[in-house]
């Protein structure tokens, strides 16, 4: 068979592991088994990547439900299926599908809440970088300082009470009312490799913001206090390196 050919075949086996109808040129020991024994191989591999995407967006299918999380993740598989073996960046554009699946419109907090646990796994799976130690934010000029944040960081905000449904979706998350949003956070991982999702009151999280993009910080400071924001950074060991103080 010739290359071209061989090509063929495996764009249609796999452009048919995400739809109703079969490839051609499937063989098998047993001819009346052909399309009973695909059904159960894409049924393994549709079951084995909703597990993937469970395990991604934990609180997703704790809100919605076992039952309709594999429906939903079988919708979703079925319009962006993973182009690369490694999952690691699969799900980036699951909160976008959330936006456009009208079965979830009356959750309009689902989309932020993906994006929330999306950053999560991003954070787990950043470079490593070692913290800078607290002195290191000496200097004869603060206000000239530029810090250098982890790779982990995202700073994250939502109109909605989106980090607090995450929060109450928690295993060892404690009853408490749910406010209206917006809702700001912190996502970063810690030296010890645990990943945190910290609130952050509006002001902190511009603060955080400016500093994450770069500006020193004196005019991040004209956000809010900034002392919140560098004693999360310190207390969490998300400082890697300093500069812009000569």
């Amino acid at each position: 068979m010739p290359p071209e050919g061989h090509s063929a075949i495996e764009r249609a086996f796999h452009a048919a592991l995400w739809a109703a109808d079969f490839p051609a040129g499937l063989t098998a020991p047993d001819p009346s088994e052909v399309t009973q024994r695909f059904k159960v191989y894409r049924n393994n591999v549709q079951h084995s990547l909703t597990r993937a995407l469970g395990a991604r967006f934990p609180v997703i299918e704790h809100l919605v439900g076992p039952a309709f999380f594999a429906a939903l993740a079988r919708a979703f598989i079925a319009v962006a299926p993973p182009r690369d073996p490694v999952l690691l960046y699969w799900g980036a554009d699951f909160a976008a599908f959330l936006e456009h699946f009208p079965p979830v419109a009356h959750l309009p907090y689902l989309p932020d809440v993906a994006r929330l646990e999306y950053a999560r796994g991003q954070a787990s799976h950043a470079a490593d970088a070692d913290p800078v130690a607290p002195e290191a934010l000496s200097a004869a000029q603060p206000e000239a300082l530029r810090l250098t944040l982890h790779p982990s960081v995202t700073l994250f905000t939502s109109p909605l009470p989106t980090v607090q449904i995450w929060r109450a979706h928690q295993p060892d998350a404690r009853r408490a009312p749910i406010t209206s949003g917006p809702d700001h956070a912190l996502i970063a991982r810690r030296p010890d490799f645990s990943v945190i999702v910290e609130p952050l009151d509006a002001g902190t999280h511009a603060v955080l913001t400016a500093l994450h993009q770069g500006e020193p910080l004196g005019p991040a400071a004209g956000h809010a206090d900034p002392t919140p924001a560098l004693t999360l950074l310190l207390r969490h060991g998300l400082i890697i390196a300093t500069g812009g103080s000569e």
